[in-house]
C-alpha cells in the first residue's frame, strides 16, 4: 500500500469514530459545577482562555480510534466501548498537560500550552481534575451494557496503564541527568511513556466487544508493539520533523538533550571519537543552533535515521504477528495494519 493511500485509509479510519469521540469529550468537559474544566476545554483547542468558543487544531485522537477499532474488530459495536475512548483521550491530554510543564514546553499544537496561558498552578489543577474525569467516564461502560465485571477489568487495565505512563515519565526526566542509557533502558521507558496506553486502548476495546482472554491479551500486545513504533517514529521527527507538520520546533529533543532513540542509537554506534563529540555536545548547559547542526550530523554518521526506520519497523511487524492468530473482523484487521503502516511512516 502507498504511502497516500495508507493516509487516506487511516483518516477515514479516524473520522469514524472522530464524531462520537467529540461529543463524549464535550459532554465531560460541560460536567455541571466543574468551573476548571475550561482550562480543560482551552488545553482541547474548543475554548481560547477567556472562553470564547474556538476551533483549533488538536490531537490525531489515535488512541480513542484504535480502542473503538478493537471493539470492532472483537466483533462488538464500537458504541460499546465509546466511554473507554472518550476516558482515553482524557487520561491521554491529562498526561499531555503535565508533560508540557515538566519538560517547558511552550507550545501544544501551534498554541500556547496550559500552563503558559494559566500559569502552572491552575495547569496542574487541570491536569489533575481530567485525571478524575477519565476514571469517572470509563465508569459509564456500564451504561452501554458491559457487564460489571468487564467493566472492572477495563478500570484496572486504564489504571495499570496509568501507573505505566507516569513510570516511563519518570524514566524520561531521569535518563535527561545521565550520560548514557542503553537501547534497553529506552524500550522500557518508552513501554511506559508511549506503548502502555496503546496497550490499554486495545485491550479495553476488546473488553468491551466481550471477547475472550485469549483475544483482549493479543489486541493488547499488538497496541504495545504499536506504541513502541509510534514512539520511535516520533523520536524521529522530534530530529529531523518539519515544524509545519509537527506543530513543533525542529530538533526540540536535541535541544532539551532527550535520550530519544536517535541519541541512544548514535551513543551505541559512533566511533569512539564520535561518541566523546556526541557527550561532549550533550554536557553543554544550552545547544546553540550550530551544536544542535553538529548533533544531527554525529546522528547521521551513526546511521540513526535509518536505525531507527528499522527498529520502528520491526515493532509494527512484530504488533501484527501478535493478532495473526485471532479471530477478528477481516476488514478490521486490515485497517489494524494500516495503523501500523501510518505509525511507521508518519510525517506529523
Amino acid at each position: 500500500m502507498s504511502a497516500t493511500s495508507t493516509e487516506q485509509r487511516v483518516g477515514a479510519l479516524l473520522e469514524r469514530y472522530r464524531g462520537a469521540v467529540n461529543d463524549g469529550l464535550r459532554a465531560a468537559l460541560s460536567r455541571p459545577g466543574v468551573e476548571h474544566a475550561r482550562y480543560m476545554r482551552y488545553h482541547f483547542g474548543r475554548e481560547d482562555i477567556d472562553g470564547a468558543p474556538l476551533d483549533a487544531p488538536a490531537g490525531k485522537m489515535l488512541r480513542p480510534a484504535l480502542c473503538m477499532l478493537c471493539c470492532e474488530a472483537a466483533g462488538g459495536n464500537a458504541r460499546r466501548a465509546l466511554a473507554a475512548a472518550v476516558a482515553i483521550e482524557l487520561l491521554h491530554n491529562f498526561s499531555l498537560i503535565h508533560d508540557d510543564i515538566e519538560d517547558n514546553s511552550d507550545t501544544r499544537h501551534g498554541r500556547p500550552a496550559l500552563w503558559r496561558a494559566a500559569g502552572i498552578p491552575q495547569a496542574i489543577n487541570a491536569g489533575d481534575g481530567m485525571f478524575v474525569l477519565a476514571q469517572r467516564t470509563l465508569l459509564d461502560l456500564a451504561d452501554a451494557g458491559v457487564p460489571p465485571e468487564r467493566v472492572l477489568d477495563a478500570a484496572r487495565r486504564l489504571n495499570d496503564a496509568c501507573i505505566a505512563l507516569c513510570e516511563g515519565q519518570h524514566r524520561d526526566i531521569a535518563f535527561e541527568g545521565r550520560a548514557t542509557v542503553s537501547l534497553a533502558e529506552y524500550e522500557a521507558m518508552i513501554g511506559g511513556k508511549t506503548a502502555a496506553l496503546l496497550s490499554a486502548a486495545a485491550a479495553i476495546g476488546a473488553v468491551a466487544a466481550g471477547a475472550p482472554a485469549a483475544t483482549v491479551e493479543a489486541l493488547g500486545e499488538c497496541g504495545r508493539l504499536l506504541g513502541l513504533a509510534f514512539q520511535v517514529q516520533d523520536d524521529v521527527l522530534g530530529a529531523w520533523g518539519d515544524p509545519r507538520a509537527t506543530g513543533k520546533s525542529a530538533a526540540d529533543d536535541i535541544r532539551m538533550k532527550k535520550k530519544a532513540f536517535p541519541a541512544v542509537y548514535a551513543l551505541e554506534h559512533l566511533d569512539a571519537d564520535g561518541r566523546e563529540r556526541l557527550l561532549a555536545l550533550y554536557a553543554q548547559p544550552s545547544l546553540p543552533d550550530a551544536d544542535v547542526a553538529a548533533v544531527l550530523d554525529l546522528f547521521e554518521r551513526a546511521g540513526a535515521r535509518d536505525g531507527a526506520g528499522a527498529a520502528a519497523r520491526a515493532y509494527a511487524g512484530a504488533a501484527l504477528a501478535a493478532i495473526r492468530e485471532t479471530d477478528l473482523e477481516p476488514e478490521r484487521r486490515a485497517e489494524i495494519a494500516a495503523l501500523a503502516e501510518f505509525f511507521v511512516d508518519r510525517s506529523s
